[in-house]
């Protein structure tokens, strides 16, 4: 299997470069024109996504991305490909992943770079990956979006990853390329940020035989990884574009999408204004508090809505949930890549219950017209991302909120909430008592990565508290009866309300920030496993506690020496 030996030689001739530099801000944005990785194109109902990683094109200097590895930068690329395709072109009923590259599909993560990395990158870097993955695995389940892997070369680690998140995988059957999770061998790390659960619990592969493939650092390829499930099916290189091309014609014909005809949405440049530390889009606005470690997170509720499904297409990216979805979206993003110092999130809301419920009754009437059907799916990944983020979640429930249907979501995607009893009698003007009302988003649409609904694992100990909120539907809550019913933490009334929040605030500046997040993460995925919760809430933690120890990532570990041609010197004891 030569292009993997390639591939480990080509990485060692950078062992020498420099050590990678942080780069102050990280953006997320990016559109098709600015792609130095990917590139996307649309024939008919069928698009392609080809990888031809540009080696000096690294997010950060100090390594080069050679055999298509990949960073963070690559990955940021792959996400907006797949929402363009998702919201630019509905006419697309199947999709195809392949390389531009000879022999090489993609070599996975850059092993320089996560060498020289600083934990927190890592840790950001895996769970954008993961995100993203998942992304593709959900435009198949919900979206009618096959995605076809033509791995025409060989896929290793993170490149099989890749793959891996592809309804169907086809491998080129020339007696050099294979697909393998080599970081066992090789790395001394755990493969993937979620390859093993996806060979296992995804693809079926016998534990047995994926504790060979894993420990096999050359791979798999041919018949025996049709055999073994890891592959759907091999051909020959002659053969290969025709096989591809038959596959997508055929998985496109079972496609819900709407195909030929139907007019996209363009995801024009966010909006955004930056002053000093406070960012404001057109419907979300971030407020930094470094000194106590906070950033106060509100999205604006809908001013009006839509007469029609028509208008709704109308409005395109600037429709209402389409535009706060992808500001909330950029908003979590920058903050949890960038500001990693602020550990607290306020998370609040803004406008009228009467117009978000009305917003709320318009797209769940709506529903199976293609372009609402994405605007909830997006919106449901969305608050996933607050599911999965390493800060301390508050929600701030508060005259003049909107907490309402798939708003309040928001709030029960955090650790605690607080409702305020009655008003702010000092405003000149108080806004009425802050209610929370509960619709039919908040029992199905939106499940966490556990698939139950935030209610169903708030409520995970008690089926008659959970009956008792769902039986709220549609009813005006003010705080004593979300108290009640459990749906609140607590609810201060004037008076208390200040200091209860100032002194939660600091409390939680006091805790080590690597227990909040163990904790954290534990409390938030209570109940029932799936792969998706496998992978953000095991495996993640633990390739990233891997990483860390001196068997990977000291002098003498195996991702320091790898490519050097010295062995990596392990500490046997086992931990």
């Amino acid at each position: 299997m030569t292009t993997l030996e390639d591939a480990r030689q080509a990485d060692a001739e950078g062992a020498a470069a420099a050590v990678p530099q942080p780069v102050s801000t990280v953006s997320f944005d990016t559109s098709p024109e600015a792609y130095q990785h990917w590139s996307l194109s649309v024939d008919g109902e069928i698009a392609t996504l080809l990888l031809n990683v540009a080696e000096d094109g690294g997010i950060v200097p100090g390594y080069e991305l050679k055999m298509n590895s990949y960073d963070l930068g690559v990955d940021i690329e792959l996400h907006d490909a797949v929402q363009r395709i998702r919201f630019e072109h509905p006419e697309v009923k199947a999709v195809v992943v392949t390389s531009g590259k000879d022999r090489m599909f993609c070599a996975g993560a850059n092993i320089r770079m996560l060498a020289a990395s600083s934990h927190s990158w890592k840790v950001n870097f895996c769970k954008f990956t993961n995100e993203t993955r998942n992304g593709i695995e959900d435009a198949t389940a919900h979206s009618g979006l096959p995605f076809i892997a033509a791995v025409n070369g060989t896929a290793a680690g993170g490149g099989y990853e890749l793959a891996l998140s592809c309804e169907q995988i086809v491998l080129v059957d020339d007696n050099s390329s294979a697909v393998s999770l080599p970081e066992v061998p090789l790395l001394g790390v755990l493969p993937g940020t979620g390859g093993l659960t996806r060979v296992v619990d995804k693809r079926g592969v016998r534990r047995d035989l994926a504790d060979v493939f894993s420990t096999t650092a050359e791979g798999i390829g041919g018949e025996r990884a049709v055999q073994w499930r890891l592959v759907d099916a091999v051909a020959k290189a002659s053969d290969f574009p025709a096989e591809i091309a038959s596959r997508a014609s055929a998985a496109a014909a079972t496609s819900s999408r709407p195909g030929a005809g139907a007019r996209g949405v363009a995801l024009t440049p966010l909006g955004r204004e930056e002053d000093g530390d406070t960012t404001r889009y057109k419907h979300v606005r971030v407020v930094l508090d470094r000194a106590a470690g906070t950033a106060t997170i509100t999205v604006l509720g809908p001013t009006s809505v839509p007469s029609s499904v028509e208008e709704l297409h109308e409005q395109g990216a600037q429709g209402w949930l389409l535009a706060a979805t992808r500001e909330l979206d950029d908003a979590i993003l920058r903050l949890r890549t960038n500001e990693l110092s602020v550990g607290t999130w306020l998370l609040r809301t803004e406008g009228d219950v009467e117009t978000a419920t009305a917003m709320d009754q318009f797209l769940l009437a709506h529903r199976e017209d293609w372009l609402v059907n994405e605007l909830i799916g997006f919106y449901k990944r969305t608050v996933k991302r607050l599911d999965t983020t390493s800060r301390s979640l508050f929600a701030l429930i508060e005259p003049g909120s909107c907490f309402v249907g798939a708003l309040a979501e928001i709030a029960f995607a955090a650790d605690r909430s607080f409702m305020l009893e009655g008003q702010f009698e000092d405003d000149d003007e108080p806004a009425p008592p802050a209610v929370l009302r509960l619709d039919e988003f908040n029992t199905g649409p939106l499940p966490m990565s556990n698939d139950l609904t935030r209610l169903q694992v708030r409520f995970l100990g008690s089926a008659e508290e959970l009956a008792a909120a769902e039986a709220a539907v549609d009813r005006d809550l003010l705080a004593a009866d979300a108290l009640g019913l459990g749906l609140v933490t607590t609810a201060p009334d004037d008076i208390d309300w200040e200091d209860e929040v100032r002194l939660l605030i600091q409390e939680r500046a006091s805790f080590s920030p690597d227990a909040l997040t163990g904790m954290e993460a534990n409390l938030r995925f209570a109940g029932q496993e799936t792969p998706e919760t496998k992978v953000f809430g095991r495996l993640t933690a633990w390739q990233n506690w891997i990483f860390q120890r001196p068997n990977a990532a000291g002098p003498e570990g195996a991702l320091r020496r790898y490519g050097t041609g010295q062995r990596a010197d392990y500490d046997r004891k086992r931990v």
